[in-house]
């Protein structure tokens, strides 16, 4: 065969191309406003999944479950709107994350609880999540904005993002089909209605109308919701187990007559945080792998917005504004902190709209479902199967843009087949020991009388993601790396021109501040 015959390999891209909106491009008003509902949709999962965990075992009623779901609303909505402004200026939701849950359930078990009224340990326990938060948020707003973690994401090359971006998605699998599963029902048809509309209805339908790829959700949803209603008010679950109805029924969630009609969350609303040292220290390893975690997810998210890679310095502005963030949970009391909501990233993909203003959008519908609360309580009912659908797709989504950037890495390299291969299986089986562990003997492995020194160990290596993520980073910056042909096959060539801000005038169009500011913050 000639040289001519052979097949071309796919050329990399900077860029995501077929991205119908991207960052700077708003959809029209009223595919916008859909649009951020569906985000609001998507986002709802994992707040409301969270306090029904938490809010319980603390004490608290429905009453105080709907409080909590209410103000993590509005303190997401805060937050992606500060992370859309004046953070990355990415299109990423900020939102609950289940990296805080370790610390916040060793708070609950202190045992320095003796209160015999619920409430009253609960709101106890609030204000001492509340203390634990607003020393842990100093980690993220330190190392962002004094530029520290600008310098440790320079290192960071396309090979050693593909274990961190993969795993950010692909190590939530026990958030997928688990969830679907616990009513299966329910959640397989709305899994399988979700991939027939976005994925194949839409080559049947004549092109340019975007109507099922892109509100797929939205339609599946209420599909799935309509059904799982008629199931329950037709009588299928009555006489069931307690723990199938409360996974199937509609009617289970307790949120819609516990929840106010108006309510506004305001700071302090538990009452004075208590701070107690070695929490503090547990929460502050939780939002330092958080950190790490969001890293990719905003990975993940310029690449679906269809933005070119991130300069350093945008990054390290971004988590600064996330550890605001996690200051704002801990002073209106939400129990957990904020991170970038990985599934928010996977409904980019989904519906291919990159747009900063749908997301903008979707954090006004927080704001104003936090504060109607009767109505948001409705959205927030729906049963977690169907949540547990979405989240098999849109994790799925979020791991394969980890997987793109092998488009940059020479994949014939054994040094990159060993720093992937190895950082990828590490990152999965470290945290399935410590998970599983955890799960069987309701204890982590590092199990000593401390419980805030246990978290220190025990949360960091239940994450896939900080566990490849760091692994990668450190064999990719420690193995050989003087060689020029090594720098070439780690990718990094094709990020020079986004180490710094001003290299590349794409830059400057996607993550350049709002009113002027970048005259007085400066990006380097």
């Amino acid at each position: 065969m000639s040289k001519a015959d052979e097949p071309a390999p796919h050329p990399p891209k900077d860029q995501l191309p077929n991205v119908s909106y991207c960052i700077t491009s708003p959809p029209p008003w009223p595919e916008a406003i859909l649009l951020g509902f569906q985000h609001y949709l998507v986002m709802l999962g994992t707040v409301v999944i969270i306090p029904t965990a938490l809010v319980p075992q603390m004490g608290g009623g429905n009453e105080e479950k709907a409080k909590v779901i209410q103000t993590l609303l509005l303190v997401a909505g805060l937050n992606t709107l500060l992370q859309s402004l004046f953070g990355t200026r990415l299109p990423a939701v900020i939102g609950a994350s289940y990296t805080f849950v370790a610390p916040t359930i060793s708070i609950m078990l202190s045992g320095r609880w003796s209160d015999q009224d619920p409430v009253s340990r609960f709101k106890k326990i609030m204000r001492a999540t509340q203390g634990a938060l607003i020393v842990a948020s100093t980690i993220q707003i330190v190392l962002g904005f004094s530029g520290l973690w600008r310098n440790v994401t320079r290192f960071l090359s396309p090979l050693s993002a593909v274990p961190l971006v993969g795993l950010a998605g692909f190590g939530l699998y026990e958030f997928g089909f688990p969830g679907v599963a616990k009513c299966v029902e329910i959640g397989l048809p709305q899994l399988i209605i979700l991939i027939v509309l976005s994925q194949y209805l839409v080559h049947l339908i004549k092109p340019g109308k975007h109507i099922f790829d892109r509100f797929a959700v939205i339609i599946s949803v209420a599909i799935v919701w309509i059904y799982a209603h008629i199931l329950t008010v037709g009588g299928a679950y009555n006489g069931k187990a307690p723990k199938t109805q409360a996974s199937c029924r509609t009617d289970r969630s307790g949120l819609i007559n516990a929840a106010p009609w108006i309510r506004v969350p305001y700071p302090f609303q538990w009452g004075a945080p208590s701070f107690d040292a070695g929490e503090a220290f547990a929460m502050m390893m939780a939002a330092f792998v958080a950190l790490v975690e969001s890293t990719g997810g905003f990975i993940a998210v310029s690449r679906y917005a269809s933005a070119t890679y991130m300069p350093p310095s945008v990054l390290s502005r971004g988590v600064g504004w996330q550890g605001i963030g996690i200051l704002l949970s801990g002073i209106f009391g939400t129990g957990n902190g904020s991170s970038v909501s990985i599934e928010n990233a996977g409904l980019l993909a989904l519906t291919r709209v990159g747009s900063r203003r749908v997301v903008q959008i979707s954090a006004g519908f927080m704001i104003f479902f936090s504060i109607l609360g009767k109505f948001g309580a409705v959205f927030a009912s729906i049963p977690a199967p169907i949540v547990a659908a979405l989240y098999c797709l849109f994790f799925a989504y979020v791991g394969s843009a980890g997987l793109s950037f092998l488009q940059f890495c020479n994949l014939n390299s054994f040094r990159t087949k060993f720093i992937l291969g190895f950082s990828v299986f590490m990152g999965f089986s470290v945290a399935q020991y410590f998970n599983e562990y955890t799960a069987i003997n309701g204890y982590g492995p590092v199990h000593t009388g401390g419980r805030w020194f246990n978290d220190i160990i025990n949360v960091p290596f239940s994450s896939e993601a900080f566990v490849a993520g760091v692994l990668a980073y450190f064999l990719d910056n420690t193995l050989h790396k003087k060689d020029s042909s090594i720098r070439k096959d780690r990718g990094l060539h094709w990020w020079d021109k986004f180490r710094s801000f001003k290299t590349d005038t794409r830059s400057d169009e996607f993550y350049s501040l709002p009113f002027n500011l970048n005259k007085y913050f400066p990006s380097v």
